[in-house]
Order: C-alpha cells, then sequence, then structure tokens
C-alpha cells in the first residue's frame, strides 16, 4: 500500500469510528523528508488516494492536485519539533471536542492514559488554520501522545500512522470516560503516586498493548 493509499484508509477508518465528520480533520504520514496529508474539503470517509497530497518538510509541492488541508503548518511543525514522530491525526471527535470546551486538562482517571504520556493538555484557543494554533498546539503535545485543542477537536501523534489513529481513539475513549464519570459525581483522578506505581508495573511486566479505544471492555 502506497503512504496516499494509508493515509485514505486511516482517514476511512477514523470517521468510521465517529472521529472525523465530513470535511472536518486531517490526518498526515511522514516518510523521510516527504509528508502525505490528506487535501482540503475532502469528504474524509470516502477519502482515496487522489484526496492525499505529498509535499516536502518545507510545504512544498510534490504530488496530487489538490490543496492541503488547511492545519499543514500544524502537522509540519510537529514533524519538526519531533523527530520520532511518523504520523499525526487531527479529529473533531464528539467526546474531545467537548472535553476541549470545558476543560484546561483532562486528568488521569484511567491507567491506560498513561500511554499517552500523562494528562492531556488543552492548547489555548486560536482561529483554525494559523500559525498561532499550530503553535500552542505544539506546546500543548510537549513529551505528549495527544493534545486537545480548545473549542476545536483533538491531535494525536505516533511513531507509525497506526500509533496516531490508536491514540486518537483511546483519547476519544478517555473523553468519554470523564464525560460519564462526571455524571455520577465528583471525578476522582490517579494520584501522581499511583502512576508512579502503573509505569512501574507496565515495565516489569512488558506492558505494551495499546487498546483501540472504541472497544467497550478494559481490564
Amino acid at each position: 500500500m502506497s503512504h496516499r493509499e494509508q493515509v485514505a484508509s486511516a482517514a476511512r477508518r477514523l470517521a468510521e469510528a465517529g472521529l472525523l465528520v465530513g470535511t472536518a480533520g486531517n490526518v498526515s504520514l511522514r516518510v523521510g523528508d516527504l509528508v502525505a496529508v490528506t487535501g482540503s474539503s475532502v469528504t474524509l470517509a470516502n477519502a482515496g488516494v487522489r484526496d492525499v497530497v505529498v509535499v516536502r518538510l518545507d510545504g512544498s509541492y510534490v504530488e496530487g492536485s489538490l490543496s492541503p488541508t488547511s492545519e499543514l503548518d500544524l502537522h509540519l511543525g510537529v514533524y519538526a519539533d519531533r523527530p520520532e514522530v511518523g504520523a499525526v491525526v487531527h479529529t473533531h471527535a464528539p467526546y474531545s471536542t467537548a472535553v476541549a470546551c470545558v476543560l484546561e486538562e483532562l486528568p488521569v482517571l484511567h491507567y491506560q492514559h498513561l500511554l499517552l504520556g500523562g494528562a492531556t493538555r488543552v492548547a489555548p484557543y486560536a482561529t483554525f488554520g494559523t500559525p498561532e494554533l499550530a503553535t500552542h498546539v505544539r506546546t500543548a503535545l510537549t513529551d505528549r501522545q495527544a493534545a486537545l485543542m480548545a473549542s476545536h477537536g483533538s491531535v494525536a501523534v505516533g511513531a507509525s500512522l497506526e500509533a496516531a489513529v490508536e491514540n486518537a481513539l483511546l483519547l476519544e475513549w478517555l473523553c468519554a470516560l470523564h464525560h460519564r464519570a462526571s455524571a455520577l459525581g465528583q471525578v476522582r483522578p490517579l494520584t501522581e503516586e499511583q502512576q508512579a506505581d502503573v509505569i512501574a508495573a507496565a515495565l516489569t511486566r512488558s506492558y505494551g498493548h495499546q487498546p483501540t479505544a472504541h472497544h467497550e471492555e478494559r481490564t
């Protein structure tokens, strides 16, 4: 499967899971000094190879008939900041977006949240497609695999496209969990000591399986 096909397939998967609606959201994959990214105004549930363009890390055009997403600067900025990142997923997922409209930070309620690096920061609001928004999100992503965007949506990254997609799905599950827990009463985040114990246990047991966020069962 070509890099453009991989990006289109990831977009369709995220749309099927309800994280991408209509043309809202974007997906990219870095390969060397090239980036395959969804084009502007693409209906992501039906994305195909022609809906993905290829640019260089400096933003110059390489391949494709469409203009790249308006959030291209955000994607390229993340790649510039994080050489280990191989893919970026930006969604308008319903629970993630709802949480980003209310909270300043998504606390760690469940130990699997630590797969994303800890509490998820909410980047301050800025108009979509602007350098200001890209800067806010890049800061919120520091030492994290995901961030929320105030009154906008979410961004997840990963070493591979599969990892970035799984991180986006996990973040949405965690936001849904927070919503449901909050409806029952005062949420009870894990303490720093409890989080440290989880990390120690994961290292001891080589715990590394990352669940798909829309799975209903959790251990």
